[in-house]
């Protein structure tokens, strides 16, 4: 394999299933539109972008024992995310999200059967701790088990970065923070990891405070359209987002999530990496798909 350093990504990889009507959404009927088949996940999302940057990347996920698997497998292939080091769940039906849009594009209703990524339990991840260990970063996401992300926080060597995807998975990382590198919240999980209501720059300084007091590295606070917060043990910065034409916002977190990773093997400063995130989301918003296909060194290079 080389000496190149490379990094695993441990999390959910989906199959994603999008409905889109051609005019007006019409609840308890049939409607007419398009049905669209496209490979998802947070974990494989941010490993697609990583491999776009140019990245060893190693995707440690969950498949099913179905035809979604093999596809979903191929596909991962296709982008250059390495998954050898995947589970294969006998009878387990891949991770799948199905969700219906409006005539607009914006979701009016979802479901997700990810209960899957379950078995990435403690056993598999001490299975794989030679992986691991000869990683530059590991990335965990909070569709994992609790048990699976406090097993990571004490057992990994490597920096552990980690998304923390929704309020709601978020608190699966309460007490685990000191064993955390890096943090990418938005507002809402900053608050509800932090106990702090974030209404004005005192209030922001003050749950940047608290983040790091548990041990944290760096924290990137993406505050939406107010820019991204950048704070280590030295410095806060607060950087305006990037300019972009917006097409679809999905894929902005995972992929800001990706070059901040990719920012720490380049050796870059908090404000340099803060504005590589930046540069990647608003890459990723000017794609149809949760992964623009231009993503690159380069262009991000460009955009900073």
């Amino acid at each position: 394999m080389g000496d190149k350093p490379y990094v695993v990504v441990v999390g959910g990889a989906n199959m994603d299933i999008a409905g889109k009507p051609a005019g007006p959404l019409m609840l308890h009927d049939s409607n007419i539109g398009t049905v669209r088949l496209s490979y998802g996940g947070v974990g494989r999302n941010i490993a697609h972008n990583l491999a776009l940057l140019g990245v060893d990347v190693r995707l440690v996920t969950a498949f099913g024992d179905d035809a979604q698997a093999s596809s979903l497998r191929a596909g991962c292939a296709a982008a250059g995310i390495d998954t050898t080091r995947s589970v294969s769940v006998p009878e387990g039906a891949t991770s799948t999200y199905l969700f219906v849009m409006d005539e607009d594009g914006d979701m009016e209703v979802a479901i997700n059967d990810m209960a899957i990524l379950d078995e990435l339990t403690p056993q598999v991840m001490e299975q794989r701790m030679d992986l691991l260990q000869g990683a530059a970063v590991v990335l965990a996401e909070t569709n994992l088990l609790q048990e699976t992300l406090a097993w990571l926080v004490s057992h990994v060597s490597a920096p552990l970065f980690c998304d923390p995807i929704s309020t709601a998975k978020a608190r699966k990382l309460e007490g685990l923070l000191g064993g955390i590198h890096t943090l990418k919240p938005n507002k809402l999980q900053a608050e509800m990891l932090t106990g702090t209501v974030i209404h004005d720059e005192q209030s922001l300084v003050r749950a940047c405070e608290f983040l790091l007091s548990t041990g944290l590295t760096r924290a990137f606070v993406s505050l939406g359209a107010d820019g991204l917060i950048c704070a280590d043990h030295e410095h806060l910065v607060r950087l305006p987002l990037a300019p972009s034409t917006v097409v679809n916002t999905t894929g902005a977190g995972d992929a800001m999530t990706a070059a901040l990773v990719w920012s720490y093997l380049q050796g870059f400063d908090l404000e340099t990496a803060g504005r590589a995130g930046l540069a990647a989301s608003s890459i990723a918003v000017e794609s149809e798909q949760a992964v623009n296909p231009r993503m690159s060194e380069a262009l991000v290079r460009q955009r900073m």
